[in-house]
């Protein structure tokens, strides 16, 4: 086979012409190279659909769906509203009596109880209007005393007058029968008839004094002393002058925080009902929430609540709907809206509801103007029924 091969060598150099050999280039230019075919990858086999996933998709929209229509249904119970403040009655402290102040017992903030001082007026003035006073009712006294001896006088000059017409009449009588028997002067008869009737005269006298003695006395002879008119007006007086005494001493009508007290001070000179400064009554507490009207629908007197002040987040007050408005802020303004206008918009309006704190011991450690948040238990959840515009059960019983 190697020699087969040499003579088929042999016989193309002798076929093959002879060429000058030349000089070979530089650099010869690259031969274009063709672009080897990409491998065809075999297609991936189709993934399996999971029937979970499907399921989990469409579950998860019905379950969201479900949980938002249950707490819609059973939801309307609890009414909430952060619209609230409490409030606390606030009494102006004033003087019922005008003086100077010679003493002063609280301080601005201070908390007090009842009964406690908190200032006193100059009381010498007022002591000595109730000695007058006193002098009065004793001289009103004596007064009654004289008039019942005046009517026991009276009494006796008209038993005395009495007696003087009997007499003054049996010597009348007694003349007019010697006239008739000529034994006596016709002169006699006449000083007779003449004595008789100023007897007369005297006991009308008599008997008029008794009469104005009597009405001295009231109308009543045996009247008490200190029933007498006179006497009741002077013991009135003198009650007066003891009140404006006990009032120079002004004490806590009530417990509660002394506000507004700063430049109250001593040598101060204070007129008659004359506002000097307030006091915050704790005991007294309410709060006065203003919910929106279409949350009043199952709310009524009488229903739980519970409220948390802002100042303590992590504290629950109990307290119960005490009353419901009688109307919405915009009624009771001093500028009422006008809505029979062209330009009319509808809006939800806020009725104020008050509610009672029922812990005695919650009250002391709030103050008035605290911002809160109110839920009200009205017991009517919205139901099922109500959906398709039946009403519920809590409203059928309304």
């Amino acid at each position: 086979m190697n020699a087969a091969a040499k003579i088929e060598d042999d016989n193309i150099t002798k076929l093959a012409p002879a060429q000058p050999v030349a000089e070979a280039p530089a650099q010869p230019a690259a031969a274009p190279v063709a672009a080897a075919p990409e491998p065809r990858l075999a297609p991936a086999p189709k993934k399996k659909r999971r029937p979970g996933r499907f399921l989990l998709m469409v579950a998860l929209p019905l379950a969201l769906l479900a949980g938002g229509a249950y707490v819609w249904i059973t939801g309307g119970r609890y009414q909430e509203t952060e619209n609230a403040n409490l409030q606390q009655a606030r009494i102006s402290v004033a003087s019922d009596t005008a003086g100077r102040i010679v003493q002063v017992g609280i301080a601005d903030n201070q908390l007090v109880k009842q009964g406690d001082l908190l200032f006193v007026i100059d009381p010498e003035p007022y002591r000595i209007a109730l000695a007058q006073a006193d002098a009065a009712v004793a001289a009103a006294r004596l007064n009654v005393e004289q008039l019942r001896a005046a009517y026991s006088q009276a009494m006796a000059q008209e038993k005395s007058a009495s007696s003087e017409v009997d007499y003054a009449q049996s010597q009348y009588g007694r003349a007019a029968d010697l006239a008739q028997k000529g034994i006596n002067a016709k002169s006699s008869l006449d000083e007779a008839r003449n004595d008789l009737d100023k007897a007369k005269q005297q006991l009308a006298v008599a008997q008029q004094g008794i009469v104005s003695a009597k009405a001295a006395l009231g109308g009543n002879p045996d009247i008490e002393t200190d029933k007498h008119p006179t006497v009741m007006a002077a013991l009135a007086a003198r009650a007066k002058a003891a009140y404006d005494l006990a009032q120079t001493t002004v004490k806590a009508p009530a417990d509660g925080i002394v506000y507004q007290a700063a430049s109250f001070k001593v040598g101060q000179y204070v007129g008659v009902g004359t506002p000097l400064f307030a006091l915050v009554e704790t005991g007294d507490t309410w709060i006065d929430a203003n919910f929106k009207e279409t949350q009043l629908t199952n709310m009524k007197p009488g229903q739980k609540a519970e409220i948390v002040v802002d100042t303590y987040p992590g504290r629950t007050f109990e307290a119960t709907v005490k009353a419901i408005g009688a109307g919405t802020g915009a009624e009771f303004s001093l500028l009422p809206a006008q809505n029979a206008t062209g330009n009319w918009v509808k809006v939800t309006q806020r009725i104020p509801v008050r509610l009672e704190l029922t812990d005695p011991d919650a009250k002391m450690a709030l103050r008035t103007g605290m911002s809160a948040t109110v839920t009200v238990d009205t017991g009517v959840a919205r139901g099922l029924p109500s959906i398709f515009g039946h009403a519920t059960a809590g409203e059928q019983a309304r």
